[in-house]
């Protein structure tokens, strides 16, 4: 065993956040990515979307201002020139919506695949460095695949956005930050988790029209699709 000198000071790590210590949340910089809600920033640790981390939304069903909630952040991002990947949705984007919130057409990216090859397709999007942002509908991901998701948000840089069944709220995940919409009263985004802090007691209520940013009826024309791997997501 080295001596006492030789090992790191446990006040570097605990600062560097390489060891957990029980009872008190780590401390996180502000350097999310801004939600595009002033709101919303306030209640996030980081004061906004957790940077190359994976954020889980938990819904009642498809269609309650899930993506209205993200489009000022997507339309900062392609903008910008980054990519935004949308992999497996439900529906199509309704273009227009989201051309009239500012977000440039040329650099968004639609994939379609079964629910098999979204995980790997999510999985790959988010670890290629290569895409600001995805958007994945996962339906069969279990406590290992938001792992390797949350795994491939920090290799890869991007921020990864899974939009998951409300059912799912009171098992474990490793993801960064989760939020969950409840209809009750005015409607608002709740959260569940968020890293570097417990979550607030309150909720963020959007003060925007909800649910037309996808179409009513998907036009699987013109999704690019995407072939299944030939080897497990897990």
């Amino acid at each position: 065993m080295p001596p006492i000198a030789a090992l790191p000071g446990l006040d570097a790590m605990l600062s560097a956040r390489t060891v957990w210590r029980a009872g008190r949340a780590p401390v996180v910089r502000p350097d999310g990515e801004p939600t595009g809600y002033a709101a919303l920033d306030a209640l996030l640790p980081q004061g906004g979307w957790p940077r190359a981390a994976l954020t889980e939304l938990l819904l009642p069903a498809d269609g309650v201002g899930e993506l209205s909630l993200l489009l000022p952040t997507l339309a900062r991002l392609t903008q910008a020139g980054g990519i935004v990947a949308l992999v497996a949705p439900p529906y199509l984007p309704y273009a227009p919506a989201w051309q009239a919130a500012g977000v440039d057409l040329r650099h968004l990216e639609v994939i379609e695949a079964d629910a098999r090859g979204a995980l790997w397709a999510f999985e790959q999007c988010l670890r290629s460095a290569a895409c600001a942002a995805v958007l994945g509908w996962p339906l069969q991901a279990d406590a290992q695949a938001l792992r390797r998701l949350q795994v491939a948000a920090d290799s890869g840089d991007s921020l990864g956005f899974a939009f998951r069944d409300a059912k799912h709220a009171a098992n474990p995940s490793p993801a960064a930050l989760r939020m969950e919409y409840s209809a009750a009263g005015e409607g608002g985004w709740h959260i569940r988790k968020c890293r570097g802090a417990n979550p607030p007691s309150q909720s963020f209520v959007p003060h925007r029209p909800v649910g037309a940013a996808i179409a009513a009826i998907p036009t699987r024309g013109a999704i690019a699709a995407i072939a299944a791997p030939t080897v497990p997501f897990s």
